[in-house]
Order: C-alpha cells, then sequence, then structure tokens
C-alpha cells in the first residue's frame, strides 16, 4: 500500500504517480493509462503552467485529458475552478479566469493573474443546488487530501481495486472517487455513459466499487442491476442524498446475496466531500442513518428550534472543512473564514452511537401560518409508496411526481399529501413529470419542480438575470422541438434538437434573452434563464455556420439562376453537416441515442426530398430524365455521369447517404468507443482515408466530385472542425483544409470558395451583423432544404431576362414552403 502525505502538491503528486509504475491507473474505452504514463502526462501539463499562480476554470468531461488537465493544475500550484458545462459562461464572467480550459483545449486569457489567491486556496466547486451561481465553495489542499485519506481508509481502498468513475468530476463525489483511488495507486474506469447503457456495462464488468447518488439507484433498478454478472465487484457507495430507508435495506440484502457491500456515505461539498460511513454490517439494522463521521471529523449538534429535545442542527468539524464561500473574486484572498460547518441538516445521535439525519433546516415551506416540513412531507408520502420532491410554492406545497415509469394516482397523491400537511386541498398542487428534474450533481432541482407549473419560488434577494423565465425556454423547446416532455432540465442537444431545427430555435431564444452564451445548445433551460442578462448591443451576434450555411445556399441559387457566379456553396453545406453532426448528434448520448438521432436527421432530410420530387415527377413539372432512381435518392449509385435533371439531387444524395452511413459505422461498439476516446483524432483519421478517393488512389469512375464517398473528406474537415478544442488543432484542420482544398475542383474561385467558408468556422464561431441582416440569414439558413428542393422549378422561367427576380422567387419559394411544412408536421403530430 502506498501512501503519500503531500497528494496534489507541486512535484510530490508527479512523484507519487511515477512511484507506482507500471501499475494501471485510468482506463477510457479501449484507451489504458499506466501510473508512469500518467505522470509523464501530468508533468507535461504542470510545466506548461510554470511561472506562476494562476485561476483556472476547468470543464471536465469523465476522460482522461480532463483528468489529465485537471493534475497537471495541481502540480503546478494553479486554483482550480470546477466548472460543469451548464455553468461555464456565468462562472467565466464572474470570476474572470486566467485560464479557461477542458481536456481538449486550453485559453491563455493573459500571461500572468489578476487575482491575488490565497496561498493555502487549491479548489473551488460550485455548491450544491448552485448550477450558475456565482457562489463557490474554496478548498485547501490539506483538506484535499485529508479528505482523500479518510475515505480511502474507511472504504478500504486496495492497489488492485478497478473504480467506476461514472460521477461527473465537476461534483465533490466524483472528484473524490479520483482523489481516494489514485492516493491508494487503484485503478480508474472513466465513463459518461449512463448506468442504463448496455455499453458502460461492457467496460464495468471487472469492476470493484461503483458510487452513485439516489438517482443513480433508481436507473440501476430499471436497468437490470440485480441480474447482472460482475465477479470482482466488491462494493457499492451511496451518497448525494437520502435513499429512502426500504430501499437502503434492500440494495443491502442484495449486495449479502452477491457477495458485495452496500455502503451508505454522507456528506457535502463544503467539507471536501463525504463526511461519514455507515459500516456495511450495521447498515441492515440501521438504515435510516448516516453512520460515523470519517477520520479526523467531528461532528457536534447545534441548537434548533425542532420540537424533539434531541434534534438539532449538526455541525461538522474536520481538516476537510472548506476555508470559507467566495462570492466574488476578492473573496479568492481570503483565508480560512470558517472553521466548523453548520451543515443545514437536522440531525440526532442514536442511541448506539450512530448519527441520522431528519431533516433539512431550511427545507420549511409555511402555507397558510403553518409550518411545513418539506422532507417529512417526502418521508411521510414515500412511506406511503409514493415517490414525490416537495418544493415550497410560496401558498401552496407543490409535490412534483414522476409518472415515465409508472402511472400516477394524483387524487391519491393529493389526498394523502394534504392529510400529511395538515392543509385544505387548495394548499397542495401535484405536478406529473416524465422524471423528476435533476442538477449536474443528479439531486433533485426543487426548482425544476416549481418551473414545471409555472409556480414562483419564494423571491430571492439577487436581481433578475433573465428577461424569460425556464418555463418560457421549456415551452419554447416544447414547440419548436416536438417534445411535450421538456423539462427545466433539458437542453436543446439533450431534447434532440439539430442542425434542422438550430437554427430557427435559436433566433427565437435570442429574442427572449438576448445575444446566447456559447454553449447554449448544450446548458439546461433553467440555467438559461438563470444566465445573466446579455447586454443589448448594436447588431446580434450570429453563429458562424448559420451564416455560412445562408451564404451558401444564397450562392447556390445565384449561381443556377445567372444573378451571378460563385460555385461551391453544396460542398460547403456538405462540411457544415460535419461541423454540425459533431455539435448536435454526437454529443451527450449514448450509442442507441446517437444512432437514433443521426437516422433521424437523414430522415428529416430524405423524406421531404423524396416527397417533392415524387410529386413533381408525377405532375409533369420536370423533363424527362427524372426517375424512381432520384425519388429513391439512389442516382449517384446506378448513374455513372452527369445527366439533368437526373443528378440536381447530388447533394442530398451524398448528404443522406453519408449520415446512414455513419449512423450504421458508429452503431458499433468498439467504433463508438473508440470515437468517444479520441473525439478530435477520429474524424481526422477518417479525413485521411478519405485521401484515397480525393487523390484516386482509389479510382472512382464518372462525376467523382458528387458522390458521398469522394467529398466524404469535406464532411469529416467539418466534423474536425467542431471537435477541435486547441489552437494547435484548429491549426491542423486549417492546413489539411487548405492543402486539400488545391486543386479539388476545376475552378479555383470554388476551391478558394470552399476552404474560406471552412476557415470561418475552425476560427470564427459567431461573428456581429446587423439585425436585419442576421433576420435574414437566419430564415434563409433555417429554410435550405426547401429552397434547394424547390428552386430548380422557379428560376429556369426567368434565368433569361430576370436573373436577380429568378433569384429573389426562388428563394421565397422556399422559405414558404418551408413554414407551411414546418407548421403542418407541428399540425400532424399534435394530433
Amino acid at each position: 500500500m502506498t501512501t503519500l502525505p503531500d497528494l496534489l502538491r507541486g512535484h510530490a503528486l508527479v512523484e507519487h504517480l511515477t512511484r507506482q509504475g507500471a501499475h494501471p491507473a485510468l482506463r477510457q474505452g479501449k484507451e489504458s493509462v499506466t501510473y508512469a504514463d500518467l505522470a509523464d502526462r501530468v508533468s507535461d501539463v504542470a510545466e506548461a503552467y510554470a511561472g506562476g499562480r494562476r485561476l483556472v476554470l476547468l470543464t471536465p468531461r469523465n476522460d482522461v485529458a480532463s483528468v489529465v488537465e485537471y493534475l497537471g493544475a495541481m502540480a503546478a500550484g494553479q486554483v482550480v475552478l470546477m466548472c460543469a458545462p451548464a455553468s461555464r459562461d456565468a462562472l467565466v464572467a464572474a470570476y474572470d479566469p486566467d485560464v479557461v480550459a477542458s481536456g481538449v483545449a486550453r485559453e491563455w486569457r493573459r500571461e500572468g493573474s489578476v487575482h491575488d489567491l490565497h496561498p493555502d486556496l487549491a479548489l473551488l466547486l460550485s455548491t450544491s443546488g448552485s448550477t450558475g451561481s456565482p457562489k463557490l465553495v474554496r478548498l485547501s489542499r490539506d483538506g484535499l487530501v485529508a479528505n482523500a485519506r479518510a475515505i480511502a481508509a474507511s472504504l478500504h481502498v486496495r492497489e488492485d481495486d478497478l473504480a467506476a468513475l461514472n460521477l461527473p468530476l465537476h461534483y465533490c463525489y466524483g472528484l473524490s472517487v479520483l482523489h481516494s483511488h489514485l492516493l491508494r495507486g487503484a485503478a480508474l474506469l472513466l465513463s459518461e455513459a449512463s448506468v442504463t447503457d448496455e455499453d458502460f456495462w461492457q467496460q464495468a464488468r471487472d469492476v470493484t466499487t461503483l458510487a452513485g447518488v439516489p438517482h443513480t439507484f433508481d436507473l440501476l433498478e430499471r436497468g437490470g442491476f440485480a441480474e447482472r454478472d460482475l465477479p470482482r465487484l466488491r462494493y457499492l457507495t451511496q451518497a448525494g442524498g437520502r435513499l429512502a430507508p426500504e430501499r437502503v435495506r434492500a440494495w443491502a440484502e442484495l449486495g449479502r446475496e452477491r457477495g458485495w457491500d452496500f455502503v451508505v456515505m454522507y456528506g457535502q461539498t463544503e467539507a471536501t466531500s463525504r463526511l461519514s460511513v455507515l459500516p456495511p454490517d450495521r447498515v441492515l439494522d440501521a438504515p435510516t442513518s448516516i453512520g460515523l463521521p470519517i477520520d479526523e471529523v467531528t461532528f457536534t449538534l447545534a441548537p434548533a428550534d425542532h420540537p424533539d429535545a434531541d434534534v438539532g442542527e449538526l455541525v461538522a468539524r474536520g481538516p476537510g472543512v472548506m476555508l470559507g464561500y467566495a462570492e466574488s473574486p476578492a473573496d479568492l484572498a481570503l483565508g480560512r473564514t470558517t472553521h466548523a460547518l453548520h451543515t443545514g441538516d437536522l440531525a440526532r445521535r442514536r442511541d448506539d452511537g450512530l448519527w441520522e439525519i431528519v431533516g433539512r433546516r431550511s427545507r420549511f415551506a409555511k402555507v397558510c401560518g403553518l409550518r411545513i416540513d418539506l422532507d417529512h412531507v417526502e418521508r411521510s408520502l414515500a412511506a406511503e409508496g409514493f415517490v414525490t420532491a416537495a418544493a415550497d410554492g410560496g401558498d401552496r406545497v407543490v409535490l412534483g411526481v414522476a409518472c415515465e415509469a409508472r402511472a400516477v394516482d394524483v387524487a391519491a397523491v393529493e389526498a394523502a399529501a394534504t392529510r400529511v400537511c395538515g392543509l385544505a386541498p387548495t394548499g397542495v398542487c401535484v405536478v406529473t413529470v416524465p422524471d423528476l428534474p435533476r442538477l449536474a450533481n443528479d439531486k433533485v432541482d426543487y426548482r425544476g419542480v416549481l418551473a414545471a407549473v409555472a409556480v414562483p419560488a419564494q423571491r430571492s434577494s439577487k436581481p433578475r438575470m433573465s428577461p424569460a423565465t425556464a418555463a418560457d425556454i421549456v415551452g419554447l423547446y416544447a414547440r419548436l422541438l416536438r417534445r411535450p416532455d421538456a423539462r427545466p432540465t433539458d437542453s436543446f442537444v439533450s431534447l434532440g434538437g439539430d442542425s434542422l431545427s438550430y437554427v430557427e430555435v435559436s433566433l427565437r431564444l435570442e429574442a427572449l434573452l438576448g445575444d446566447l452564451p456559447a454553449g447554449w445548445p448544450h446548458t439546461p433551460a433553467a440555467a438559461l434563464a438563470d444566465a445573466p442578462l446579455a447586454r443589448r448591443r448594436r447588431g446580434t451576434l450570429v453563429e458562424t455556420n448559420v451564416v455560412m450555411r445562408a451564404l451558401a445556399i444564397l450562392t447556390i441559387v445565384a449561381t443556377h439562376a445567372n444573378a451571378f457566379g460563385l460555385l461551391g456553396g453544396a460542398h460547403l453545406l456538405i462540411a457544415i453537416a460535419g461541423f454540425n453532426l459533431a455539435r448536435f448528434q454526437l454529443t451527450g448520448a449514448s450509442r442507441p441515442q446517437r444512432t437514433r438521432r443521426i437516422l433521424t436527421s437523414a430522415a428529416r432530410v430524405a423524406v421531404p426530398s423524396a416527397l417533392v420530387i415524387g410529386v413533381f415527377s408525377l405532375v409533369g413539372l420536370w423533363a424527362e430524365g427524372l426517375t424512381w432512381r432520384q425519388v429513391l435518392l439512389v442516382n449517384g449509385l446506378t448513374s455513372a455521369s452527369w445527366s439533368e435533371p437526373g443528378w440536381y439531387f447530388w447533394f442530398i444524395e451524398a448528404l443522406v447517404h453519408t449520415l446512414v452511413l455513419l449512423a450504421l459505422f458508429l452503431s458499433i461498439p468498439r467504433v463508438d468507443a473508440l470515437e468517444r476516446a479520441r473525439p478530435f483524432a477520429f474524424p481526422m483519421g477518417l479525413v485521411a482515408v478519405a485521401m484515397l478517393t480525393r487523390y484516386d488512389v482509389i479510382n472512382v469512375p464518372g462525376d467523382a466530385e458528387h458522390r458521398a464517398h469522394v467529398i466524404f473528406w469535406l464532411f469529416a474537415l467539418g466534423w474536425a472542425a467542431a471537435r477541435a478544442g486547441s489552437t494547435r488543432q484548429r491549426l491542423l484542420v486549417s492546413v489539411v483544409t487548405v492543402v486539400t482544398m488545391v486543386g479539388a475542383f476545376p475552378q479555383w474561385e470554388r476551391d478558394a470558395y470552399v476552404a474560406l467558408g471552412m476557415l470561418a468556422l475552425v476560427w470564427v464561431p459567431r461573428v456581429r451583423v446587423p439585425r436585419a441582416v442576421a433576420g435574414v440569414a437566419g430564415v434563409l439558413a433555417a429554410a435550405s432544404l426547401w429552397i434547394y428542393l424547390t428552386h430548380w422549378q422557379v428560376y429556369p422561367h426567368l434565368e433569361g431576362s430576370w436573373p436577380w427576380l429568378a433569384l429573389a422567387l426562388s428563394l421565397l419559394v422556399g422559405v414558404v414552403l418551408s413554414g407551411a411544412a414546418t407548421r403542418l408536421e407541428r399540425l400532424v403530430l399534435r394530433r
């Protein structure tokens, strides 16, 4: 067994990692990293940070690169602010970090630091339930080390352990799993897959430990965990919220049958992580208990307004207790301001010496003059078989009940709640939701419960952040994405948003919120509503890919109508499609979800295309040459040379074929795992393979530049552009773009146009344009598919005499039909 007094302190960290040698440290997909290799990588990152202490905001994923970035920054003595993706923009604005990093990118915002950073300060974490709030927990290196050591001792972490790290690294519980296992030289399996995903269990079959919050155990039950064969599993740990006693007992009994332990733990972000452990041999006798304090932690009770004399507010003391809160950059200079942590939890010490939480001091509502203990309401209803989330709705108690897994008898819940609360029926509101809304750390999002019924939460002293509420944004998503089940915890991407719906949603959101923050597609609706109100400036920010889509369709139609000539728009659209695939279909989804998303996007292009081509061909609106091949989008597979109108729709065919084949390719578990492990290298590898057809190593007879497998390199380059997170990666994409575009087409202007469009995607994420221009660009981009499909029937009648009128009418017809198709689709789905 290896111990380390100064884990996370300078070179001692690298030395500790080095001493573990060839022992496995991290595993992600097919990648396995030894401790020696990890030491080298951490040392390289630490060297990059050398030269002084800085405030580093890190948005980690559960991957090797993020762990290396975090450990390297710690080894270099930096102060790391761990950040959930949804909180990134708000925290950047509030704390002005010197460096903004992820596992794949590092943005140096200045040479040194503008902050006065206290010598003891090492880590900043968001407080539980404060997604997007500027209030942070200040933690010291000594506290992190002491907590990791105590947890490792309490759980008897061994060198031969393999812990599944599926909790987010920006969450204190997930981070403590990392710390405690690295301390003992154990290995960690890094994964962002859900425990309901079979891909996760294919990788996790040999894990020895698994950590979860209450929601994790809900998912485990749904996923048939009890039947899984996990021969090396030693124990499950549960923290991050209260698990009902009957479920604690059920999990403990299952563990006893299957040969593993169920360990209940209790902790808070303000105490670095976990504070107590319930010994596994006492779980069945004391399923309501949080156990005993870990090493170097003591519990006492402070007086509280509670009818039971033996109940008080739990107060924790120990080295892991935070230095204090930070609410502004000036607070980063403070030393210790908190010596005892008043947890806000009401607790008692039992006769057997174990500690027990009985409620939350701040979890009270006052309705009709009665003081309602919301935790007591939840526990009482759970005892009657109703799993609810009780929130303070001001003049009533709001109860959220999940209805996705089973039907809910609302009347029965209301009757039980009014009896438990001692209120009239008007004092209780029951709202059913598919699943209870969750925060980033998987705890219940009570604000989300309130938003589900548009009940205003208690007024805060903080100024209004956004002109829109979470309910406004959820309603917008429900309408535009046709997702009536949308919740405040959902984002545009998680609801299945894609490149076709992106433009309209972004424009509508901008009308609500002002300039949208970077990364808004992945930000939950509640966090968007809580984001700082954007300062209104002249013009508006529009994402470059929207502008390029509008420009591409404009130049396509203008060239065909003889208004002006600039070829290459359709090839640029292929690259943009790859760019958007990475941003929407491949982000934040399991393997089956990815497959469904990609195939759905392909269908949203293929179905209207087949219908339009079929209708026009049947009514004779096209000359001879339009056959079933075009209707079924297989002309490129059955015809060798260009002919009109047979090849008019090559772009549609190429895009649909590419999406379908990629969906099948990425549905292979090993391919999916490789893409997740190497998100940038994977599409660049596809670019390299595509060079075989780009440079005729594999010869393609006939009209090569209009076939999917020949122009696939453009799609893959767009994909890589979206994944490029560092300057080096963006430079690589840029160089490959410029080199491969030279001579790609017979006209150099065409080469230049596509190359410049690609470079804009890589280097200019957003551009500020006049609002009128933004509106026009948004409309054209959103209608680009219908403009492309229908312009063939408009411009030929006017191109000889009135080319500009031909252009204008072609665009207008496509926009009008696009709007009509969207309204029809919504009407059909509503019925």
